[in-house]
């Protein structure tokens, strides 16, 4: 049981985002003053032990009795960091709407257009009850991207203080991929393709690949992470990209060690990110650092927020493989580079930690 009697309780599921953030919080702040409620598949992630991590198991006693847990955790902290806002806390929130005033959530793009993307079953229904009168009263909310807080007022009519913050270190700049990325990207011949970051069907990839078919004959290779996400989606679109493009598809469904991701991510020559919601940022600010071409839709909130900080992005999906030029590309490096750093992040949790 924890005996600290004024900390930081950070709530969050089974996420690789997670474990680096936890070191991060440790190096830069110390974890005196901070605790962790971990739930999910304990597997999924290597998050070390420790006395200030409590962790909920699979089993259905480990849940209950780690809900009970986190309605005292919510009641004796001084303030709650909710990294995501998924269905299994939503109702004890519900339950106790006087925690959502020293309540931060931090907007990871899913949780807020839960509305948009879920099936309007009775299910759906259930949980909308639920989430609305919390997000509404959610005290503090936490993005890098203004347009997902405009988002947040419109559809639940949210009112908490919006706090700019990176959120997490995959979203900070890697000057060592960005320093090594010219050689590997210019030992390989025609043109490598990212389509997607997930197997989310807000991905659109059957139109993206489509939008590629007058390229099938060229000298193109396509890389489709697939690895979570919706397993049936994913068939259909490794069924599509290898009908339509043979071996030069290359779907993938394993999970890849972060620096190997980072090595295929350096081989990449155009990203085609056709999303219709706020998603792959991660991806998104590494392959801008490695002055690589990323193309994506107008309509979404972060490409107001990218092109706000003066970078050039690519909107033309219908003619994909035409790259910006190398002065955009090394101005788009140079934004990131000043932005997107460890000692912004480290300043921006200093005041949501310390303010």
């Amino acid at each position: 049981m924890i005996k600290k009697s004024h900390y930081v309780l950070h709530v969050a599921g089974s996420s690789a985002f997670i474990p680096s953030f936890i070191d991060f919080v440790e190096d830069s702040f110390g974890l005196d003053d901070h605790y962790f409620w971990l739930s999910g598949d304990e597997n999924f992630y290597s998050a070390k032990q420790s006395p200030f991590l409590y962790r909920v198991k699979k089993t259905r006693v480990s849940q209950i009795k780690g809900l009970f847990k986190l309605m005292y955790l919510f009641h004796k902290s001084d303030k709650i960091i909710l990294h995501g806002l998924f269905t299994s806390i939503v109702p004890i929130l519900w339950l106790m709407p006087w925690v959502l005033k020293k309540s931060y959530w931090l907007i990871w793009g899913g949780d807020l257009y839960f509305d948009q993307i879920e099936r309007k079953k009775w299910k759906w229904k259930v949980k909308e009850f639920f989430r609305r009168p919390v997000i509404k009263n959610m005290g503090h909310l936490v993005t890098y991207i203004p347009g997902d807080v405009k988002l947040a007022r419109e559809w639940y009519g949210a009112k908490g203080e919006y706090h700019e913050c990176l959120m997490y270190l995959s979203n900070v700049f890697d000057s060592n991929a960005m320093q090594s990325e010219q050689v590997v990207s210019e030992n390989h011949d025609g043109l490598n393709l990212l389509v997607g970051n997930s197997a989310h069907p807000s991905n659109n990839h059957i139109e993206s690949l489509e939008k590629l078919l007058p390229y099938k004959d060229k000298e193109i290779k396509i890389f489709a992470p697939l690895s979570y996400g919706d397993k049936d989606h994913a068939n259909k679109v490794i069924e599509k990209g290898k009908a339509w493009f043979g071996d030069k598809f290359i779907p993938l469904t394993s999970f890849m060690k972060f620096g190997d991701y980072i090595n295929l991510l350096k081989k990449i020559d155009i990203a085609i990110f056709n999303h219709n919601r706020q998603q792959a940022m991660g991806n998104t600010i590494t392959l801008l650092s490695m002055k690589k071409t990323v193309i994506m839709r107008r309509d979404v909130s972060h490409y107001d927020f990218l092109t706000s900080l003066g970078l050039v992005l690519s909107t033309n999906i219908d003619s994909p493989l035409k790259k910006i030029d190398k002065e955009a590309l090394q101005a788009n490096s140079q934004i990131i580079s000043d932005y997107f750093s460890k000692d912004n992040l480290k300043k921006q949790f200093s005041l949501i930690f310390e303010g």
